[in-house]
């Protein structure tokens, strides 16, 4: 069965890495970041291979990403606000952002 990303609703602004795009309010952000195009979430923190949403439902943990200041955020299991702030994160992330 192949997943289909809603496109009904409330269409906002998130920024990706300084990137404006589009994005529809309560979908994840994960599907929001797929749909834009953008590509990897983070890169593993021993040899910096990109890696990319995988489940979707929050087991993988592929999809962690800096959103709204905030590492280590799982982009499947948050939702698409107005605004939003998201980055790609590189390598291993302690709380407060430092590497």
């Amino acid at each position: 069965m192949m997943h289909r990303r809603n496109t009904a609703g409330e269409r906002v602004t998130i920024n990706i890495d300084g990137k404006n795009v589009e994005a529809v309010v309560g979908e994840s952000v994960a599907a929001a970041v797929l749909a834009a195009g953008a590509g990897a979430t983070r890169t593993t923190p021993v040899s910096g291979a990109p890696r990319a949403p995988y489940c979707m439902m929050g087991v993988c943990f592929e999809c962690l990403m800096d959103i709204d200041g905030i590492p280590n955020r799982q982009a499947c299991m948050v939702s698409v606000t107005p605004g939003m702030k998201i980055k790609r994160q590189a390598g291993a992330r302690t709380v407060g952002g430092a590497s």
